[in-house]
């Protein structure tokens, strides 16, 4: 068999990876992508559990509404459609805020001052251009220091919204920022909770702004919808256009070397047990990894090629970000809530269509936080005043099609970070059992026939997800931690910010460890690479590309602004 050679080989076929292959491929480049598992994908997985009933252990909501690729590679012509929310005729909220004692009705004073934080009131809307300034950006150039005015999503807020703009923006939190401009504490505590689970914590200083930000993309920019069919789909949107540019996909091939030669990668050796034939695949211009960072340095490279304190650095990378216990409850009959959770805003119906809660108080969430960062082991706190998520969604036949079969999912509990548990990383995982018995007994304070109606619970905590996909590092989506050193030129290392590896030549980053902004805002770290790889003059797009406004190029390189 004649050698196998491309312009780029991409190790791994996660949502980075794939999106990566599909901008290079359009741009003229041959690709080859190689994932380990049967299927490609990565956190983007269906999975029927049971005939007729499908589940999204991982990723369930679009976070990418403001992304350029949606655009720029056009989707839509390779099967992406969106579930948009359908508004009740009532008016009805799709979800609600519940405290202890009750549902809680939000203020006019606290969603006006949200909207306005957010660039989405009527009168001044802003949301895409403030959500590209601060995730479909790549970082600054190493030698321009970074300061209040040039910081992209300041930058938004001082054309659109002067009033807002301030250098302490810079130093505040979420809390910080919701004290300003919101009023009641379960309202605060509620968005602090949706951001948490979409990136950074509310009470973490110098993030604030891309803390509300994160909740935004999902609540405000895609108002609560996800892809028709589950994110698997919008993954195969971008296989499909991927392969309609030419790029080769291959799965059940594990990668066990980056092969670097006099400082350069050239390509990769896969494993024995690859299946596929040929073991060495060249790359003539760049290798991609789309891999967890440590594993890409530490077991794909390894010690020949890196200095001593380069590997250190590596190993030191904290990886404790958001560790989350997913379930999913399939009932008989339409999950109601408690009569004392029923919302004004219902009318005569009880159904529960999601919410977030309970919300009670800031003292409440951070008795929570001390059970996850403080004892780190199985919850102090009743289940009853754990906070929790079950976002609502559009439901379509794609996932359920049993008669008389209502599926209750995701709920989302934030839990222990495995490494970091008092029993071990696997404590969760041989517990299973009892932490199921708890997320029932959390959710069915507020749902009342959760258990009477209940034909079956499946859940997967933070192990098992990271088991199950390798790039979802302790059962969290975005990896690492979206405090303020872990965000952007940080991110996640100074000298790695910009997506390449100063010291190894052709040696690119793509996985949500390894680049701003992370997980969940897809298509952004693929999008705010290419900038780097025309830098670097590897890859000359067409028409259809346009970079962000708030790019900076690098001296001496070529700039992804393209010639008028």
């Amino acid at each position: 068999m004649s050698e196998e050679r491309y312009d780029f080989v991409i190790v791994g076929g996660g949502p980075n990876g794939v999106t990566a292959a599909a901008y290079l491929a359009k741009s003229g480049q041959s690709v080859c992508v190689l994932e380990e598992r049967p299927e490609l994908g990565g956190g983007c997985e269906n999975v029927e559990v049971i005939p007729g009933v499908r589940i999204d252990p991982h990723m369930t909501f679009m976070y990418a509404g403001a992304a350029p690729g949606f655009e720029q590679l056009e989707l839509w012509k390779y099967g992406f459609r969106m579930a948009w929310h359908r508004p009740e005729p009532d008016d009805t909220p799709p979800a609600h805020l519940f405290t202890t004692e009750g549902p809680y009705e939000t203020s006019l004073k606290d969603l006006g001052g949200m909207l306005k934080l957010q660039g989405a009131t009527p009168d001044n809307p802003f949301w895409k251009e403030l959500m590209r300034a601060i995730y479909w950006c790549p970082p600054h150039p190493p030698e321009m220091e970074v300061t209040p005015e040039n910081i992209p999503y300041m930058q938004v807020y001082k054309q659109y919204a002067p009033e807002i703009w301030s250098e302490e923006l810079l130093e505040m939190s979420m809390f910080d920022l919701m004290d300003e401009y919101c009023e009641t504490e379960p309202y605060k505590v509620a968005q602090g909770i949706i951001a948490w689970y979409s990136g950074a914590s509310p009470e973490w200083q110098g993030v604030g702004v891309p803390a509300l930000a994160g909740g935004a993309n999902f609540t405000v920019v895609t108002g609560l919808s996800v892809s028709r069919g589950g994110m698997h789909t919008y993954g195969h949107a971008v296989m499909r256009c991927a392969m309609a540019h030419g790029a080769v996909l291959r799965t059940g091939c594990p990668v066990d070397e980056i092969i670097i030669r006099e400082g350069r990668a050239v390509g990769v050796r896969l494993r024995d047990t690859a299946a596929f034939r040929e073991k060495t695949i060249w790359a003539d211009k760049a290798v991609i990894s789309n891999a967890e960072i440590k594993h890409t340095f530490l077991d794909l490279i390894g010690p020949r090629h890196l200095d001593v304190g380069f590997m250190q650095q590596i190993k030191d990378i904290s990886l404790k970000g958001s560790n989350i216990y997913v379930s999913h409850f399939l009932l008989s009959k339409p999950p109601r809530v408690r009569p004392k959770f029923k919302s004004p805003a219902q009318g005569d119906s009880r159904f529960f269509t999601g919410g977030c809660g309970p919300c009670d108080s800031r003292e409440l969430y951070f008795e929570h936080i001390m059970d996850i960062n403080g004892r780190k082991g199985f919850p102090s706190m009743p289940p009853e005043k754990v906070p929790w998520i079950v976002p609502p969604h559009e439901e379509d036949d794609s996932r359920v099609r049993r008669p008389n079969a209502y599926l209750l999912s995701p709920l989302y509990v934030i839990v222990p970070p495995p490494e970091y548990h008092v029993d071990g990383p696997d404590a969760l995982h041989k517990q299973k059992d009892k932490w199921d018995t708890y997320m029932r007994n959390a959710l069915g304070a507020v749902v009342e026939n959760l258990e009477d109606d209940l034909i079956g619970q499946w859940s997967n905590p933070p192990w098992e997800s990271e088991h199950r996909n390798w790039g979802l590092l302790g059962g969290g989506w975005y990896s690492t931690r979206h405090c303020n050193d872990q965000w952007w030129t940080n991110r996640p290392l100074p000298e790695l910010s910009r997506y390449r590896v100063p010291f190894i030549d052709g040696l690119y980053l793509c996985h949500q460890s390894s680049g701003h902004p992370g997980g969940l805002f897809l298509m952004a770290i693929p999008y705010n690479l290419m900038h780097i790889l025309i830098e670097d003059g590897l890859v000359e797009p067409g028409d259809w590309w346009y970079p962000s406004p708030w790019y900076i190029p690098e001296k001496g390189k070529i700039s992804a602004i393209p010639r008028k």
